[in-house]
């Protein structure tokens, strides 16, 4: 029984090295190796994309709470599942204990979900939420994510608040919320229902919201709103009065555009709100500052220390949730971060 350990032992330190190996070859930004890798897990984390400045602070959380409790190896798909998917196998066939994956495309999630299963390993989704339905058929798979609609509804809830107590808002005068809205991308159920609800709460507070121009899909990226935003202008800026964005990167694409036009630069006459959601550092500055209104803090921190400690549970053969404050929701899978909202 000892020669069986001994040499288990050795296997795990044998694809360690590997996947360490593998990780740095594949030109991945990190990987974290603890001083005792015999004994340690292996787990895989999985992004969507290095790009996105909130996933990136929820991997780091993860990664802070795994240090020195696990072998972490990261890899970033670049937007592209079926690279993630080939990441995923690749890894997989090497050897993990757990895998943290944040999908590019959450309908795709039938694919990790078997390959973790054929394994028998723990598995946690995060941030971009598949179907649960899906999940339940696993017994070690789980999601953390967030309530995507309440995002929205707190930013109408703040929309109602501005439009209250700022008369001079009002461009027009006409009584009517004029804004245009950046949306992260057609199908993710973050984005869809965070541009529903926003609307929708502020309308059921009792705010007339006009949309101005087309709902622009700006796939989360700041480049891509500020590109957006400078076709918007020439058409609707005279007419504009607020902006709202999906998340903090779409949000401050937008203020470059209106710093550019003179506007959210120090005069009150010349200011637009616009808000937010995710709380991303560059974006609480610029509130702080007063160039942007509001954000929905999204809890980076909380999620990756969640799926720290649910991967950890599970590798020890215990409940995903032994020890943490959080239980599941109705689903029965899905462990929810609540939202809050950050104002100067």
């Amino acid at each position: 029984m000892k020669e069986k350990t001994v040499t288990t032992r050795k296997n795990h330190i044998f694809w360690a090295l590997l996947l360490c190996a593998s990780v740095l070859a594949g030109g991945c930004e990190t990987e974290s190796a603890p001083k005792k890798k015999s004994e340690l897990p292996v787990v895989g984390v999985f992004l969507y994309s290095k790009d996105d400045v909130y996933v990136s602070l929820v991997s780091q959380a993860l990664r802070t709470a795994l240090e020195g409790r696990a072998v972490v190896v990261l890899r970033h798909a670049r937007a592209d599942q079926i690279v993630q998917n080939d990441q995923i196998s690749e890894a997989l066939k090497q050897g993990m204990d757990a895998l943290a994956v944040n999908l590019v495309e959450p309908y795709t999630v039938t694919m990790p979900l078997k390959e973790a299963q054929a394994r028998k390993i723990p598995v946690v989704f995060f941030n971009r939420e598949p179907d649960l339905s899906t999940i339940k058929t696993y017994e070690k798979a789980a999601f953390v994510g967030t309530e995507a609609r309440e995002a929205g509804e707190i930013q109408g809830r703040i929309i109602r608040e501005l439009w209250q107590a700022n008369p001079r808002y009002d461009r027009n005068g006409d009584g009517i919320v004029q804004y245009v809205l950046l949306q992260g991308n057609s199908e993710s159920p973050e984005a869809l229902a965070r541009t529903e609800f926003s609307v929708k709460e502020a309308r059921r507070l009792g705010v007339p919201m006009q949309q101005l121009g087309e709902t622009f899909i700006c796939d989360w990226s700041r480049v891509q709103a500020r590109q957006a935003m400078r076709v918007f202008w020439p058409v609707h800026g005279k007419s504009v009065e607020f902006v709202l964005s999906n998340n903090d990167s779409m949000a401050l694409g937008a203020l470059d555009v209106l710093r550019e036009q003179g506007y959210n630069a120090g005069d009150p006459e010349k200011f637009l709100p616009i808000i937010g959601v995710d709380a991303i550092p560059e974006a609480v500055d610029a509130i702080r500052k007063g160039d942007m209104s509001a954000t929905v803090r999204q809890d980076g921190e909380s999620m990756g220390r969640v799926v720290a400690e649910m991967l950890l549970n599970a590798v020890a053969h215990k409940d995903f949730l032994d020890g943490l404050p959080h239980a599941w929701d109705a689903s029965g899978v899905a462990v929810r971060i609540p939202y809050a909202p950050i104002r100067p």
